[in-house]
């Protein structure tokens, strides 16, 4: 597996990594064996990043991490998220919270669960507008300077907060939704250029339609978040699905999936790019990883460019729930 750096400090990590999100959370109900099979395979073929969160199970998710990668924990970079308040009756997120004393409670939490003594990448999962992002850059850097954190990044912010924090504490990677169906990211590249951040894309086979297997959206389980994805509603699902046939043919000719094409062409958008899918099977893991090793050419990046000019059709989160950037 190719190597890529993510950011100006030295953090070195595999070109693809693993997404581990659904393994526990959102994508309907899981195995817990074949899940921990996955993340044997990934780490197999060379995968040594692995990011989870806070707020996948509130805890649950980091648990089953720290158990899938404990043979092998000294050889991989763990990324982990704080930055949600949790109802202590239901469960569920109640509010952005990046207080100073809630950082240091999540990251104490975080390498309980995660049973390690420091989280590699440790990112703020969104920014929030009641606390200053100088105070999370500098409690971040505190839990640096203590040994307990070695990087910084932030998840869906934009120019404005990342300038700030990074005056406070270099920030090693931005996370944010990043793929063929999902383009506006790209307008922050430049400043990511600039100040030597990294960039992780989350969902980079657009919450998997970008697989060529998706399906209708009434064939998804109600706990399922393809159910209210505005992608795989009527109008925009037919659009889409007509566009994955299309890369899917471009595929061919390189005797490639489609699943490989987008991660291919992801990659080609930067040396500092380092996507995360995720899956729960062994055989997709194993066609993810073989992306790594897929060059596209000029000629292939103009095709694609082709299809989707500008990214799929639908929004990538329902309105009430879509991240605003500064």
């Amino acid at each position: 597996m190719k190597k890529r750096q993510l950011g100006s400090q030295g953090l070195e990590v595999s070109a693809l990594g693993y997404g581990a999100m659904g393994v526990t959370s959102f994508y309907g109900a899981s195995d817990e064996a074949s899940a921990l099979a996955a993340v044997q395979k990934a780490y197999d073929l060379g995968v040594t990043f692995f990011d989870t969160a806070e707020l996948y199970g509130w805890g649950e998710n980091e648990k089953f991490i720290g158990r899938a990668v404990k043979e092998f924990r000294d050889d991989i970079v763990i990324a982990t998220k704080f930055g949600f308040s949790r109802d202590p009756e239901g469960g569920l997120s109640i509010g952005l919270n990046s207080t100073p004393e809630n950082i240091r409670n999540v990251t104490e939490n975080s390498l309980r669960y995660l049973d390690t003594d420091r989280i590699d990448l440790l990112y703020q999962h969104r920014p929030d507008p009641n606390v200053p992002i100088e105070d999370v850059a500098g409690t971040v850097a505190d839990l640096i300077k203590e040994g307990k954190v070695l990087h910084f990044g932030l998840s869906e912010a934009g120019e404005k907060t990342l300038r700030r924090a990074h005056a406070v504490q270099p920030v090693a990677a931005l996370q944010t939704e990043y793929s063929l169906f999902a383009r506006d990211v790209e307008v922050l590249f430049p400043v990511l250029r600039e100040l030597g951040i990294g960039f992780v894309p989350y969902s980079p086979l657009g919450r998997g339609f970008l697989t060529g297997h998706a399906k209708p959206v009434d064939n998804y389980e109600e706990t399922d978040f393809r159910k209210f994805d505005p992608r795989w509603q009527p109008g925009n699902y037919e659009k889409n699905v007509d566009a994955v046939e299309k890369l899917k043919a471009l595929a061919k000719t390189k005797n490639a999936s489609v699943s490989q094409l987008a991660l291919a062409w992801l990659l080609a958008q930067g040396d500092n790019i380092a996507p995360i899918p995720g899956t729960r099977s062994q055989e997709r893991l194993t066609e993810n990883v073989g992306a790594a090793e897929l060059d596209l050419n000029a000629d292939d990046l103009k095709a694609i460019a082709e299809i989707l000019p500008k990214g799929g059709f639908g929004a990538r989160y329902a309105e009430a729930f879509m991240p605003q950037w500064d």
